[in-house]
């Protein structure tokens, strides 16, 4: 009984969070069983990662934005423009791929400059500054670009979407380096909830009972594990996965224990107070735009690699699905909640309906309608939860 009760106060006692993996893993599911299995394929699990890398990525960025009581809408126009410098200089200028790819980096950071100086130091709302992005980085890519197309680019740029890191520990059937990799970062997950366990009974803190931490480490690493076992029986280890890993632990860090991150949840949960108490608000705003704007320049660097092609309208409609994906994770419309993992969640859950449906033979106009709906339950949801905590206060 002690563990249900446990179990319990895990799953109400943020509802917004908890709620979000459920519905991620009802999901999966529902449609593992509409497409006999076809869902959980080795081959189809790598595409659902792949294919929609970059939505995550923009995601991981977008969710510190909204956290932050801002928005931006020009990260699409961003994938474009940085996506064309890259091509610009990979391609037409023969520079060495690494120069595309940080090229492209400084791009996006001086465009996150210009935006985060009108909305942090000029007071422009992000909605309208970012609107404006929208159209100027757009046209900017079509003068970039010529208004054609830039294509093919080098072997070694299309790795970063395309490549995986297989074959080094050998393995009969399967890839064993991407296993003990996994098994590497379950160790890991569970030593940092240990020890935040140990921290959290220090300071005199409630923390969940024994019997159920040790079952959320295993369900973790069972997850885990039953995700690597299917990429190691396909190719391995997708290179554009390590890269999404390692901005989610890094800016997963940057939010939850880093004073910046603190901050950015001050700002978006209560400007006033955040102003009075000293905190530097026109420098966070400003950074984190700038944040965003590398993030993007991640994004077009991954979207380009993949499609092989520098276009006028890459990135068309990212900036909505970055969007949904935090709302549906879980981020506040008001700011001041969210987290990068519930992004990634959230992102995820649009990836796995797109590709399943795509795989039912739904058509394009029904998958647009149902998205539009899953995203109004998540805002809808997301009041109600506000609601019912301001009348239990």
């Amino acid at each position: 009984m002690a563990v249900l009760d446990t179990v319990k106060s895990v799953f109400t006692k943020n509802l917004r969070q908890s709620g979000i993996y459920i519905a991620f893993v009802a999901i999966i599911a529902l449609f593992a069983v509409l497409t006999h299995g076809t869902l959980l394929q080795p081959q189809n699990i790598t595409n659902i990662v792949v294919q929609n890398s970059y939505i995550l990525i923009l995601a991981i960025g977008m969710v510190i934005v909204i956290i932050a009581g801002h928005i931006d809408l020009s990260v699409g126009s961003i994938v474009a423009f940085t996506g064309a410098v890259a091509g610009v200089l990979t391609v037409r200028m023969d520079l060495p791929w690494w120069l595309g790819v940080l090229g492209a980096l400084l791009v996006g950071a001086l465009v996150g400059a210009w935006q985060g100086y009108w909305v942090a130091f000029v007071g422009i709302p992000a909605f309208i500054v970012t609107l404006a992005g929208m159209l100027i980085f757009r046209g900017a890519t079509m003068l970039t670009l010529g208004n054609t197309q830039i294509s093919p680019f080098p072997a070694t740029f299309r790795n970063i979407a395309s490549g995986y890191a297989n074959g080094i520990f050998g393995g009969q059937g399967y890839d064993l380096f991407t296993l003990v990799l996994a098994a590497a970062g379950v160790a890991a997950f569970a030593f940092t909830q240990f020890r935040a366990r140990r921290a959290g009974q220090r300071y005199q803190q409630n923390v969940a009972s024994m019997p159920a931490f040790v079952a959320k480490i295993l369900a973790v690493a069972v997850v885990a594990m039953a995700f690597a076992w299917q990429l190691a029986h396909y190719k391995g280890l997708p290179i554009v996965l390590v890269v999404l890993a390692v901005l989610m632990l890094v800016y997963t860090a940057v939010t939850k224990r880093s004073v910046f991150g603190r901050h950015v949840y001050a700002i978006g949960g209560n400007l006033p107070a955040a102003t009075l108490s000293g905190i530097k608000v026109k420098w966070v705003s400003f950074w984190v735009m700038v944040n965003m704007g590398v993030l993007s320049a991640v994004a077009g660097i991954v979207f380009t690699a993949r499609l092989n092609m520098a276009g006028p309208k890459a990135g068309t409609m990212f900036e909505l699905d970055a969007i949904a994906a935090c709302f549906i994770g879980g981020a506040a419309v008001t700011g001041g909640v969210g987290t990068v993992v519930g992004a990634i969640v959230g992102g995820l859950i649009m990836g796995v309906m797109n590709n399943g449906m795509s795989l039912l033979s739904v058509g394009i106009d029904y998958q647009q309608s149902i998205k539009g709906l899953v995203l109004l339950a998540a805002v809808a949801f997301d009041i109600y939860n506000k609601r019912r905590a301001d009348l239990s206060r």
